[in-house]
């Protein structure tokens, strides 16, 4: 009978610690870890290990990652580094007693990249596949009677017209004139229309407008979008650059805006509207010398514009590339990040990044931070519209770039991190084929774009 009680004791206690480190914090820090990491090679991640936890790798004989201080299941606290050591793919399991699996983490060693943070001011012109459909526009017919032809015939906003005809259609001038050419030609039109990821066509008849005397269908549409930005890197050799940190959309219809032909160039800021609770503010950009060519647009992505620059640019801060850090590198503290907010001077500010969202798969809002640098905050207020993309740099290594603004509070926001920027930017290798992005939902969410 002792000895059952014995047991029952041995038991109840060690149940009563599993349950009482289940709740603890740091097991809520490891269960938080991603189940696969992606580190650059030299990268070291820490762990602080409390007894009954252990830690142990396999990674077969490549050794991409090297265990410094391995604990025993009877070892109390002690700090435990992850080093990469080459690249290739290792296994990290975390257990409670060396027996009962905690968390398992994949981890993939990505060889190391150096990057030149930007900071610049950028002008963004972005001309979109087709045209837009903003809106709708009833049409006074000679009958002296509204028609919509256009919306009767199932086009809504949100529509990219490809096609009338089957001629590719790439301005809003020239949507007017296939229309007006048909309906004087007593012939009904073919549109091909983009919704979403269908293709579909609509017949429509041209009605005569009383007022404008020429053939209409009843739609607003919108050929291109322009605005002010930053740019957050380029890559020295290939010239490869990535830019806002989020997808630019059409502002009526909140679409993301398929690229087609698009091209950035230097802008310079001339003023700032003052951001404050409830109304953020805004840098009041102006082109330079619109027709030289800073870079091409290639890709519009839920991660920022990408391409490739044409005109060889510095960053008088930063003449040289720096080293990039992974999400497993970053700390909560200070940072800093590179802007322009008078003329065309890269400034350095300092701001805390306040929170980490370690993420398995792309997405944003990775980073909540928040501006403490005085001089930002008289000058701004804090996160201000047009500085989307500009550069954090923490501990001398390139982590990501700002996003959002938060709308109740502009002195705090939101920003990506740099590995998915890098991703879309093709420098470093998609983590599968598979990748879903998680669009944000921009008229719903309480946080504002700041493109």
């Amino acid at each position: 009978m002792k000895g059952i009680c014995r047991r029952s004791i041995v038991g109840l206690f060690i149940a009563t610690l599993i349950v009482a480190f289940a709740f603890s914090p740091q097991f809520r820090h490891i269960y938080g870890l991603p189940p696969h990491m992606r580190v650059i090679e030299g990268e070291t991640a820490l762990f602080t290990v409390n007894f009954p936890l252990t830690v142990t790798v396999d990674d077969g004989k490549n050794e991409a990652v090297r265990l410094q201080s391995p604990l025993s299941a009877f070892s109390l606290s002690r700090p435990v580094s992850l080093e990469s050591v080459n690249r290739g793919k290792a296994t990290v399991d975390f257990k409670l007693l060396g027996l009962i699996p905690v968390r398992t983490v994949e981890v993939d060693v990505l060889p190391s990249l150096k990057i030149v943070p930007g900071g610049h001011s950028i002008g963004v012109v972005l001309h979109s596949q087709g045209v837009i459909v903003v809106g709708i526009s009833p049409v006074l017919s000679t009958n002296d009677q509204y028609v919509t032809p256009a919306k009767d015939g199932g086009i809504v906003v949100g529509d990219v017209m490809l096609s009338i005809n089957g001629n590719p259609v790439q301005s809003d001038a020239q949507v007017a004139e296939l229309i007006d050419e048909s309906g004087r030609n007593k012939q009904p039109i073919d549109v091909l229309i983009k919704r979403g990821d269908n293709r579909l066509h609509v017949s429509l008849t041209p009605v005569l407008c009383k007022d404008t005397k020429r053939y209409r269908i009843g739609l607003y549409v919108r050929d291109s979008a322009a605005g002010v930005g930053t740019l957050t890197f380029f890559e020295p050799q290939s010239q490869n650059y990535g830019a806002l940190g989020h997808v630019i959309t059409d502002s009526d219809t909140n679409q993301p805006i398929d690229c087609n032909q698009g091209k950035i160039v230097l802008a310079t800021v001339s003023g700032i509207q003052h951001g404050k609770r409830g109304q953020p503010g805004e840098k009041i950009g102006v082109f330079i010398e619109e027709s030289q060519l800073l870079g091409d647009i290639k890709k519009n992505t839920p991660f920022g514009i990408y391409g490739n620059l044409n005109t060889p640019i510095e960053n008088n801060l930063y003449p040289e590339a720096l080293p990039v850090a992974s999400m497993s590198q970053i700390q909560t503290g200070e940072a800093e990040i590179l802007t322009v907010v008078d003329g065309q001077t890269i400034e350095k500010f300092s701001i805390e990044i306040q929170k980490v969202n370690y993420q398995e798969a792309p997405e944003g809002k990775g980073l909540v931070i928040k501006v403490t640098d005085p001089r930002l905050l008289d000058k701004t207020g804090g996160i201000v519209q047009g500085m989307s993309g500009s550069p954090i740099i923490q501990n001398g290594r390139v982590i990501g770039a700002v996003t959002h603004v938060f709308v109740h509070d502009p002195t705090r926001g939101y920003g990506t991190f740099i590995d998915w920027m890098l991703m879309e930017s093709g420098l470093i290798p998609p983590k599968n084929k598979q990748t879903a992005y998680k669009l944000f939902s921009y008229q719903k969410q309480a946080e504002l774009l700041i493109s």
